[in-house]
């Protein structure tokens, strides 16, 4: 019964159009600036091979078409931001954003995965039913949605911040300020900051427990009205700051606006009076039109089985990032379990990977140039992740099988160092990774990590 009561329990629209106009907009701006930027040519068409997700071999990449894909992209958010033709637009940003991720996983960040569930979850939400091209066109609209429409999206940016909190309870992040420590001293050109606080010993480890500190507590903080106003400034003043300090693009700003979710509807609803105040001759042309206000009753009901596909996939948030769980090893050693964790920038890692390709027969055999294959950023990537290095290794064979080489065998003598640490031996180089395969399972041919580091 008490699950039936919050199911049926209503709160105002205007949330979830605050949240769409923004997510659109950021979205949409995001997109220019890729493009804008020269990335699209850089990181999707120029490389001549990609490191594709297991399990996702099958996305391809498709040469020129990718500023196609980039367009439809574009357009969708612009779509989603003024609520037209929503429910197509949200599906297909979302089906065209996860396919550009998809294309090469080199270009993995948290963020882009926090886009594609956030929008993912989007298409079940009525986020067009007020203040959208829809409502003027349908000329009705609606100011009461489910609540759990809207707690769904804040249980997200929890679950981002709240997780990424966890992340930081690690004897490197704590008790050493790594990788901060790495970090922080490089930005010494910073005007003031720079060559004061930026090299203090004690500032490493004041915005390592801090930064902690915040992930876990912002989300509270968010939902507790009292603190709301203060949570809010620190959510500001923390992702400009990182900003400043570090490359990592729109993303500051997307967690700003997601943030305003938590705000209550008097808030939400003076965004909307501004927003129509700056577009009041857009306002005159359209927004004037006969349009049925249902300030009472919200939309229909929504149907059992969208409802047991969202709660489904909340779950599925809560509990995927914990499948580490289930790997032996050190986790920031093997990276297994690491994706889609929120493990936010918890880690400076190099590696140095040769690969040898023998002859099993004759035991001729030869290196491998990887500026041959792979781009300066895929040959980092790939220097110090496993599944990775197999893929790439799996590439090198059928390359070279395909050019006559006979009975090839693919070994790779890699060497990482982790978080200011030594360079310590990687990949079993006595292993053949051409019969390996990917799977879900350990792969023991990761060598031991000679050290320990202590945390969730």
């Amino acid at each position: 019964m008490e699950i039936n009561a919050y199911l049926n329990r209503k709160v105002s629209s205007s949330s979830l159009v605050v949240f769409r106009i923004g997510f659109g907009i950021m979205m949409c701006l995001s997109i220019v600036r890729f493009w804008l930027k020269g990335w699209i040519e850089t990181l999707y068409i120029s490389p001549k091979f990609h490191f594709k997700y297991f399990g996702f071999e099958w996305v391809k990449t498709i040469g020129d078409y990718t500023y196609l894909l980039f367009l439809l992209c574009g357009i969708s958010a612009f779509f989603v931001a003024i609520g037209y033709k929503y429910r197509l637009s949200i599906v297909m940003f979302f089906l065209s954003f996860t396919y550009i991720e998809l294309m090469d996983k080199t270009t993995y960040l948290n963020h882009y995965y926090f886009i594609s569930i956030t929008s993912f979850l989007m298409c079940f939400l009525p986020a067009n039913v007020s203040f959208s091209i829809d409502a003027i066109i349908a000329k009705k609209e609606y100011k009461k949605v489910p609540k759990w429409t809207v707690d769904s999206l804040k249980l997200v940016l929890g679950i981002v911040y709240f997780y990424a909190g966890l992340a930081k309870i690690n004897s490197d992040w704590l008790y050493k300020a790594m990788p901060l420590k790495i970090w922080l001293p490089s930005k010494y050109d910073l005007p003031i900051l720079g060559e004061t606080l930026m090299q203090e010993n004690w500032f490493h480890f004041a915005m390592s427990w801090s930064g902690m500190l915040y992930d876990l507590l912002i989300p509270f903080l968010l939902l507790y009205k009292r603190t709301r106003i203060l949570a809010f400034v620190l959510v500001v003043f923390f992702h400009v700051f990182t900003r400043v300090l570090f490359p990592i693009g729109m993303f500051p700003y997307i967690m700003i606006i997601g943030a305003i979710i938590f705000f209550d509807s008097e808030f939400h609803n003076k965004i909307i009076t501004i927003i129509k105040k700056l577009l009041k001759p857009i306002n005159n042309l359209l927004l004037t039109s006969n349009i049925s206000v249902n300030r009472k009753k919200a939309i229909k009901p929504y149907k059992k089985s969208i409802v047991f596909i969202v709660g489904l996939f909340l779950v599925f948030q809560l509990l995927f990032p914990w499948r580490y769980l289930l790997y032996p090893g050190e986790l920031f050693w093997t990276e297994e379990g690491y994706r889609f964790s929120w493990r936010v920038m918890l880690m400076e890692k190099m590696g140095i990977a040769n690969f040898k390709i023998v002859d099993a027969e004759t035991k001729k055999f030869f290196y491998v140039d990887n500026s041959d294959f792979l781009t300066p950023l895929q040959e980092k990537q790939m220097s110090f992740q496993p599944d990775f290095i197999l893929e790439y290794a799996h590439f090198l064979g059928n390359h070279f099988t395909k050019q006559g080489y006979e009975n090839v065998q693919v070994f790779v003598d890699c060497y990482v160092a982790l978080n200011g640490r030594l360079s310590q031996p990687f990949i079993d180089k006595e292993v053949n990774l051409y019969k390996e395969k990917e799977l879900f399972k350990h792969k023991q041919w990761i060598l031991p990590f000679n050290d320990e580091i202590k945390g969730l």
